[in-house]
């Protein structure tokens, strides 16, 4: 896949971060709508039109030491915490406080993307990322997500794989 360059508006960190990784991508952008009454990335799979097992959400959660940490799953799932946990060798994650993601990672929530945040998290990537031939994630605002390989998300945030997505629950 060709990497297609972003229009100077849609220049973010995380797209940034992928140009000078020299990473294959596509950015994908779609009108953001205040009112859908859907999550982010459930908008984002909606208006894309694709399915939401193959568009990533990135969560953001707090460790032990106070440090953050993301857990990036489908859209179509959530995120086992307990999972998490274990996949990043700790007793228990927590999640995180918005304004505290939001001030630390240099994205607005919707927006917050693995790649390009303003402070360093370990990243985990769920494993059903690896069954895919691409994925999307989050391009670093709400409204522009990146297709790439899920083997580049893995190399470029330098992210562990491990089975932490829970099935949809639906109050």
């Amino acid at each position: 896949m060709a990497r297609q360059k972003p229009a100077p508006t849609a220049s973010t960190p995380a797209l940034r971060m992928l140009d000078r990784a020299g990473v294959a991508h596509e950015v994908l952008e779609y009108q953001h709508d205040e009112r859908s009454g859907q999550g982010f990335g459930e908008e984002a799979a909606a208006k894309l039109g694709l399915d939401a097992t193959v568009v990533f959400k990135t969560l953001m959660v707090t460790l032990p030491d106070d440090s953050l940490a993301a857990g990036v799953v489908p859209v179509a799932g959530t995120l086992d915490l307990r999972a998490l946990a274990s996949a990043l060798g700790v007793k228990k994650v927590t999640m995180a406080d918005p304004d505290v993601a939001q001030r630390r990672t240099g994205y607005v929530l919707g927006g917050i993307s693995p790649m390009g945040q303003r402070h360093h998290a370990a990243v985990v990537i769920d494993s059903s990322a690896l069954d895919r031939d691409h994925v999307l994630v989050s391009g670093g605002r709400r409204g522009l997500d990146v297709r790439m390989t899920p083997q580049d998300l893995v190399a470029v945030t330098q992210a562990r794989v491990a089975p932490i997505a829970g099935p949809r629950t639906r109050s």
